[in-house]
């Protein structure tokens, strides 16, 4: 038997979809699953004891969302709960742990390393995981299982990441309960492609997805968008990279939930890039019941969107915005403030062009998570090397550690930037601005506000229901 574990305890919840998606695969290939699910519980405990009591799996696989709640205010870091579980499961179990996850394959080997599974897989868990089943009830050749990470004799050896193609998914969406995540999230995930071929210099996306875009056949994505909605989950978050990365793709998903007439039946929202887009695909996806768009917009300022690697220029943030609200669907455009090379002037521009536009309302995120393998992670080093350490943020002491909570703020914006930032938003209530270094405003997790609202019966992306929050005050 198969024990999948959800250790994500990030509040409001969200849905394990992985573990739906593995729970597929593994009964296809005929193996038996438990799920203990941490996310819907206070006392973890208590629910970990009494699951090994009751069950003696052959594997226990632990789903790992994120490593930290990339907030530079907060710096909020999880690992060492992880690690805490792990130990914890130990004390009930002899079983092999293997770790999995979005989280865990950003830092696989120091995750491994630091929290003392046996096993972890980097990328995709579908197809490994039942491939590292069958190692441990046969021969134990774990250079066949995709994205391994396994211990020898203290030494830990590393397969390529996992990312097969094509790529197809379970539908079924029974596994985890997803109508208990949907009353105290506000929202389900859905999966249309995984992968990203962009080159954006701060993301981690390609590091546990790929960089190639796996796209999955749009009848397969429908089939779980109704399989959802049989479960009365009616409110749905796109959770690709950027959704109309491929436009054609996006197009035909569009298509399809039109074509079966549920465009009526479904809301959702979604992650975009404001280039590719047109008033085709906005109509066709207004049609499709997507009710709020959440571009990447980065900066308004040509210099730094060249620096960020972005392909859009502001003219198509503002033409996408316009796009939307024409067609009846909520705007919310993230902006990335602080990257290499921005100054008090860049960040003016960028700030007063998002005024500018109609975007029901803006991310002011103030500092760049940097992750390993990625271009900051370079330009910070070489920044170290020259002696200038004054653009890292940082609440950790000692040698740079990319696995816990690591911010880049260009130096430029001095000594608070933060307050930079809010004084030329100047009490703009479509901004959700950035907070100082001891706040937690407009932060997702634990955001009390955001949980009494679900808890009312709001249902939506979390930046809308904060949204909607913000216009009643």
């Amino acid at each position: 038997m198969l024990a999948l574990i959800n250790t994500n305890r990030m509040s409001p919840p969200i849905a394990p979809i992985g573990l739906d998606y593995i729970a597929s695969s593994a009964r296809k290939a005929g193996i038996d699953i438990e799920l203990l699910d941490l996310g819907l519980t206070e006392n973890t405990e208590g629910l970990i004891k009494e699951f090994f009591s009751k069950n003696d799996p052959e594997l226990v696989g632990i789903t790992f969302r994120n490593a930290d709640d990339c907030f530079w205010p907060s710096a909020d870091w999880f690992v060492p709960k992880l690690k805490q579980t792990i130990d914890e499961i130990r004390t009930l179990t002899k079983s092999p742990i293997v770790l999995g996850g979005i989280g865990f394959s950003i830092f696989a080997r120091p995750i491994l390393e630091y929290a003392g599974a046996d096993f972890g897989i980097c990328g995709d868990g579908e197809i490994a995981l039942i491939e590292l089943i069958r190692q441990l009830r046969g021969s134990k050749e774990f250079k066949r299982v995709p994205g391994l990470l396994w211990r020898d004799e203290n030494k830990i050896h590393e397969n390529p990441p996992s990312w097969p193609e094509p790529l197809s998914l379970g539908t079924e969406r029974n596994f985890v309960d997803n109508p208990a995540y949907f009353k105290r999230g506000g929202q389900c995930g859905i999966e249309t492609k995984r992968g990203c071929n962009r080159n954006c210099i701060y993301c981690a996306d390609p590091l546990a997805k790929g960089t190639k875009l796996r796209l999955r056949n749009p009848y397969e994505v429908v089939d779980e968008i109704q399989s959802l909605l049989n479960q009365g989950v009616n409110v749905l978050h796109i959770c690709d990279s950027e959704f109309n990365l491929s436009y054609n793709h996006a197009m035909d998903i569009c298509i399809e939930i039109n074509n079966r007439s549920l465009g009526e039946k479904v809301s959702w929202y979604t992650y975009m890039s404001p280039a590719p887009f047109n008033s085709v695909l906005a109509q066709e996806m207004a049609k499709a019941g997507c009710i709020g768009v959440d571009f990447t917009g980065d900066s308004a300022n040509e210099s730094m969107l060249r620096t960020y690697n972005q392909h859009h220029k502001k003219e198509n943030i503002a033409t996408s915005v316009k796009l939307c609200k024409e067609n009846g669907m909520a705007v919310m455009v993230d902006l990335l403030l602080g990257g290499p090379g921005e100054t008090p002037e860049t960040v003016k521009e960028t700030i007063e062009f998002a005024k500018t536009i109609d975007a029901d309302c803006i991310g002011a995120t103030l500092g760049m998570r940097i992750y390993p393998r990625t271009f900051m992670e370079k330009y910070v080093t070489e920044q170290l090397y020259r002696g200038n350490h004054n653009s890292i943020r940082r609440k950790y002491t000692g040698p740079l550690n990319l696995l816990m909570p690591t911010f880049y703020i260009s130096e430029q914006l001095g000594e608070k930037p933060a307050e930079l930032v809010k004084d030329l938003i100047n009490g703009d209530k479509r901004f959700f601005e950035p907070s100082g270094e001891d706040a937690t405003d407009y932060n997702y997790n634990d955001n009390t506000s955001l949980i009494k609202a679900i808890e009312n019966g709001a249902r939506g992306a979390f930046w809308h229901i904060l949204n909607q929050l913000n216009k009643n005050l």
